[in-house]
């Protein structure tokens, strides 16, 4: 309203002094329509040109990179939505016809629409970039990119989708019944393809929840390899046997996960058993040896050592340890070397290992 009152304003004071000067009030009002709108496009061209082009040289010199593309967005509004306003400036030193004001209205307002979902996709743009550039290099750069610009596609059709119901809101249709429609299509659509969409939310779930990453060695079910690759409808698994498993994304989410990469260290739990005719005194020395023999080795932990019961056919030892590592070569190479050792020190010692047998008396 204010606007208006001072366009009104502006316009029968340019009016009454181009008529004086120029003996006509029509041209008077020509003259005044081509000032306005002449003026008016050489404001906003040196804004584009002059002010946004020192705002860019200032943000050059800030850390931060937002402030540089926030302003290379501005800075692409091409002229053309320029012109608009600068005519519909113009146009309101005259007086328009009501069509023409309204198609002059809804041209406006779809080019600022337009270029206000450019400018709010070059920001969602410039964080999808962020987002995959922090991330890891390889295989999960690549799942990252794949998951990031789905959400950002996705982001960018329902920006187009508001735009649109916006100015169909403008233009005086009623949308009520269209997102009605909009809303049972999408909803007939995602009941055809609910098992595809299953993948993609699951594929999303497992980005952001990040249960494993391409290089893990994990066990889903009665399944278990390295993770190969993720993508968005499937996981691949490089299993034991060497053969590639192909997952649907959305039973992994479904399924309960074992990730062994992730281990800091293995707990290693096993028995030994000495034959019934060790003497006492070598008894007493097996836990301490033991102890030694894994104390040596750097990649292990001991827990405990313990004379653990009286066995059908042997005295048993239960031996408890941690191997400091998640990797399974190096978990069964610390086993073998800490195995080979104890059986070095056991036939120095002159310790028999008990295996099973059985005693037959005959009686004549």
């Amino acid at each position: 309203m204010a606007l208006n009152i001072a366009f009104g304003s502006l316009k029968s004071g340019m009016d009454s002094f181009l008529s004086r000067q120029l003996g006509s009030s029509a041209t008077g009002e020509l003259v005044s329509i081509f000032l306005a709108f002449l003026v008016s496009f050489v404001i906003m061209e040196l804004v584009r040109t002059r002010l946004i082009g020192k705002l860019k040289n200032l943000a050059k010199k800030s850390k931060s990179e937002f402030d540089d593309m926030l302003l290379d967005a501005v800075g692409r509004i091409g002229r053309p939505l320029y012109f608009l306003v600068a005519v519909y400036i113009a146009l309101k030193f005259t007086q328009l016809d009501g069509t023409v004001s309204k198609i002059l209205g809804y041209a406006l307002l779809v080019g600022v629409t337009y270029y206000t979902v450019r400018v709010a996709q070059s920001v969602i743009d410039y964080f999808t970039r962020k987002e995959i550039k922090k991330r890891a290099k390889g295989e999960e750069e690549a799942q990252t990119a794949s998951v990031v610009n789905l959400i950002t596609s996705a982001i960018n059709v329902a920006l187009w989708l508001l735009a649109v119901l916006f100015l169909l809101s403008n233009f005086g249709f009623d949308i009520t019944s269209l997102v009605a429609g909009l809303g049972i299509g999408g909803l007939a659509i995602a009941l055809a393809l609910q098992s595809v969409f299953g993948d993609i939310f699951a594929t999303i779930s497992i980005y952001f929840d990040k249960p494993f990453k391409v290089g893990d060695f994990i066990i889903i079910g009665q399944d278990m390899g390295t993770v190969q690759h993720i993508g968005l409808k499937s996981t691949r698994i490089k299993t034991l046997q060497g053969q590639e498993l192909i997952i649907p994304n959305r039973e992994i989410t479904n399924a309960r996960i074992n990730n062994y990469k992730r281990m800091d260290k293995r707990r290693v739990v096993f028995s030994i058993g000495v034959v019934y005719g060790t003497k006492k005194e070598k008894l007493e020395k097996i836990p301490d040896m033991i102890r030694k023999i894994i104390a040596k080795n750097a990649g292990a932990e001991v827990d405990r050592v313990h004379f653990k019961e009286f066995g059908p056919y042997s005295l048993n030892f239960e031996v408890v340890y941690y191997v400091l590592t998640g990797d399974y070569n190096r978990y069964m190479d610390t086993q073998q070397e800490i195995n080979l050792a104890i059986k070095d020190a056991f036939e120095k010692e002159g310790i028999d290992m008990a295996f099973p047998t059985q005693t037959v008396i005959l009686n004549k």
